[in-house]
């Protein structure tokens, strides 16, 4: 008897690299028959509070509330060693000059609004879809943006100024990765079924860091206005050791966040991360 297993995620470049082996049938399981949703990061933060997918990637800020009914995979997050989401402006400006600004964010849940927060509390912020962030810099709307994706490698040519970057911020912090969003899998599946799926996940990463070149050429139908080389660079950021496997460190990180986050006041209890197997 087959399991059918909605496993969703964003229609992202990395993230369409990770399942690109799992989505074309070039890895499979007898006893698993998946069916692949593609949904923004925010929407997906929102559906998981429902429950609605078995597999779903999420922000970690939105795993802080998602914990009773989701465990973590140990596959398939997205981390940042030194790099990661950015507040960038029109014109070069310092955390100062922010003061009472409002900054364009692509959702409270996540991860890179817990970042901002932690960085600076007291900025006011404003909620616009993720792919109209940096058309709303440019455009002088909003006093800075707070980008994910792929506007971390294309903000520049569009004469856009970085404020901060969270990832070199959070190093010099903590001296981790910085855990942006994991993949996490419903607990009322069972110990045997969780453990299945998650082999499949890791088959699925493993395949595509073995044959880059065509999971590569998968994902660049999902990169939004980019071309090849940026998008190998993208994917290269965010598809690495740290996605086969979190690893000593990247689970201390994934920790540290949402310690950092209850210790501050953004998260409201303490959340002890989970992992499957």
């Amino acid at each position: 008897m087959s399991h059918r297993i909605t496993i969703a995620h964003s229609p992202d470049a990395d993230d369409a690299f990770m399942f690109y082996a799992l989505a074309q049938g070039k890895v499979s399981d007898p006893e698993l028959e998946c069916v692949h949703v593609l949904e923004d990061i925010q929407s997906l933060n929102e559906r998981a509070f429902r429950g609605e997918y078995e597999v779903t990637a999420v922000s970690f800020h939105a795993y802080a509330y998602l914990a009773d009914r989701y465990a973590l995979l140990p596959h398939g997050a997205s981390m940042g060693d030194g790099y990661g989401p950015m507040v960038v402006a029109r014109d070069p400006l310092s955390r100062e000059d922010l003061q009472g600004k409002s900054i364009a964010v692509p959702g409270t849940l996540t991860t890179a609004f817990l970042l901002l927060k932690l960085w600076n509390p007291s900025l006011g912020h404003r909620v616009i879809p993720f792919d109209q962030i940096l058309d709303a810099v440019v455009a002088r709307r909003v006093h800075a943006g707070l980008i994910i994706h792929e506007g971390q490698v294309t903000y520049g040519s569009l004469g856009l100024h970085k404020v901060v970057d969270f990832g070199e911020w959070w190093k010099e912090e903590t001296g981790l990765p910085l855990p942006l969003g994991g993949n996490v899998i419903r607990k009322d599946l069972g110990p045997a079924l969780m453990r299945r799926v998650s082999h499949l996940l890791r088959e699925s990463i493993a395949y595509a860091l073995a044959h880059r070149e065509e999971a590569l050429n998968y994902a660049m139908q999902f990169g939004r206005d980019m071309d090849r080389r940026l998008a190998d660079r993208f994917v290269a950021m965010y598809v690495n050791d740290l996605t086969l496997d979190y690893g000593e460190r990247g689970r201390a990180a994934v920790k540290r966040l949402l310690a950092m986050g209850h210790e501050r006041g953004l998260i409201p209890h303490r959340v002890e991360p989970e992992f499957v197997g």
